[in-house]
């Protein structure tokens, strides 16, 4: 992924409001970011731990979305697995949701999947960040492939946010 500035992330956001992307909290290290490695840039608000944020190249084009987590407490001791990079960990898997895009979010429907709680997807695929033992299944696809399926799921994903109806 190319290195991305704030404004860049800001004037992304498809599923809130100018004004809450304007508000909402973008890190301030993005120059000390891993950008060759990451297929999508994700991260937490520090102060309010329940949301987070998802930016990804869709098509050329930059989509961002806010992210909610489920309050549950439910499950946070047995493995779950990400539905983004197929990494399983004990307690690092949180649901967010995401509010659609246009009318349909206002009127309050949201898409959820089951997400690396951390966003660090792409690092978990690439050996780089280290989710613990039995954290990658055994598989035969290769690196790039795992990055394929990786990004097609983010795009999967950012389709369900974005699509009207």
């Amino acid at each position: 992924m190319k290195a991305l500035t704030e404004r860049e992330i800001r004037s992304a956001f498809v599923n809130c409001s100018k004004g809450e992307a304007k508000r909402l909290f973008v890190p301030h290290d993005l120059a000390e970011r891993p950008w060759d490695d990451l297929d999508f840039f994700g991260w937490r608000d520090p102060q309010a731990p329940d949301r987070g944020y998802l930016v990804a190249e869709i098509d050329g084009d930059l989509r961002a979305l806010a992210l909610r987590a489920s309050h549950s407490t439910v499950g946070q001791t047995r493995r779950s697995m990400c539905s983004l990079c197929v990494t399983t960990h004990t307690g690092g898997v949180s649901l967010l949701v995401a509010p659609k895009a246009g009318k349909a979010g206002k009127q309050g429907n949201s898409v959820g999947a089951y997400m690396c709680s951390d966003l660090a997807c792409s690092l978990y695929v690439r050996g780089k960040k280290d989710a613990g033992a039995g954290s990658r299944l055994h598989e035969t696809l290769t690196l790039e492939e795992k990055i394929e399926r990786t990004t097609a799921n983010v795009a999967a994903f950012v389709a369900k946010v974005t699509a009207s109806g």
